[in-house]
């Protein structure tokens, strides 16, 4: 038996099977056969084959641990005007942007970010944050995206351990709609909806993966692919530029165990995550021209919740999904979420 299942964020409906939902071992196991290590750009002592360096953390005397460069193959570039036109019912811009590669580690052969310590993983997202922070000094750029593709069926074409991280110049309609839908919820309820969440999961506690302090994981109740997991703040925070160091560390505890289990749980599996934080430059008379459409303003932003979603690369979509937008998951949530607290060796 499946069940309909309504998201109560931006109110997508999804089909999530119940009584017959697939185990672990129902999904095709993906290899990942390392071939690149005498020829990878990324790799110490090939610094001079990426584009010049952006950032980098170098403890003194002992190399680089992360390094930030420009995309060599940017899927925008960050020369030229927008130069926005019009034409009928058709809307168009130059793609301008901004495209940078996280080098996550030197070491070629720890390429899922699971392989990492906790300590390392901070050093990254600390290059997260700082990028961030820059990026939305320029006044063209209205939303940044931060996201690691894992594995050749999530998107992965180097296999050197890296992030990405695309600065826009709009805010994607998922995005939008997430505001909306946290904006709409709070005018409703006074509260803020992914709070609510976070307070739905610590009473119903079968989906809960992992905590700590600052961090939850869990498998969502209204998912759109099987094992989908998310990492919120569990106290609310609508700025991931204003986390401090402190936060970030338990970041990298929570996003490492996670990943690990999911790693041990599902046989090493491509994935995708992504973090979904607030617009940037967004505040004045440009609230209205680029959110004022979708009931929102720059105020809107403190209903936000920032947060991270990771996503399994397990099934294809397929024409029902793309049809309807109604994604279908085999594995409920509250059982996925059991798989992977099962795991039991060292994290």
């Amino acid at each position: 038996m499946a069940q309909f299942r309504r998201d109560p964020i931006i109110g997508q409906w999804v089909i999530v099977h119940i009584d017959d939902s697939w185990g672990p071992e129902q999904y095709k196991e993906e290899k990942h056969p390392l071939k690149q290590v005498a020829t990878c750009q990324f790799c110490p002592g090939r610094e001079h084959l990426t584009p010049p360096e952006l950032d980098s953390v170098r403890p003194s005397g002992l190399g680089w641990k992360v390094r930030v460069v420009s995309n060599k193959f940017p899927a925008l570039k960050i020369e030229g005007n927008i130069d926005r036109g019009h034409r009928g019912i058709l809307d168009f811009s130059n793609g301008i942007g901004a495209h940078e590669v996280v080098i996550e580690t030197p070491d070629h052969l720890r390429n899922n970010l699971s392989d990492l310590t906790a300590e390392e993983i901070f050093d990254v997202i600390e290059k997260y944050q700082s990028r961030l922070i820059d990026l939305e000094k320029d006044r063209r750029f209205k939303y940044i995206v931060i996201f690691k593709n894992y594995g050749e069926s999530a998107g992965t074409t180097l296999e050197h351990g890296h992030s990405q991280i695309i600065a826009l110049p709009m805010v994607p309609k998922y995005v939008l709609e997430e505001l909306r839908g946290a904006k709409t919820y709070f005018a409703k309820n006074n509260r803020c909806v992914f709070c609510d969440i976070i307070a739905q999961e610590h009473q119903d506690k079968e989906r809960i993966v992992v905590e700590n302090n600052h961090f939850i994981a869990f498998c969502p109740f209204v998912p759109r692919y099987p094992f989908e997991c998310w990492i919120l703040p569990k106290g609310h925070s609508s700025n991931f530029a204003l986390i401090t160091d402190e936060e970030q560390f338990s970041l990298a505890q929570a996003l490492r165990e996670v990943l690990v289990r999911l790693k041990k749980c599902l046989k090493d599996p491509s994935y995708n995550f992504y973090l979904h934080i607030n617009p940037v430059n967004c505040e004045g008379p440009e609230a209205k021209e680029i959110l004022g459409n979708n009931g929102l303003d720059a105020d809107g932003f403190s209903h936000f919740h920032w947060h991270m979603e990771i996503v399994p690369k397990l099934t294809q979509t397929s024409g029902f999904e793309w049809g309807t937008g109604f994604y279908v998951v085999r594995t409920a949530p509250h059982l996925a979420a059991k798989y992977l607290r099962e795991i039991t060796e060292k994290i």
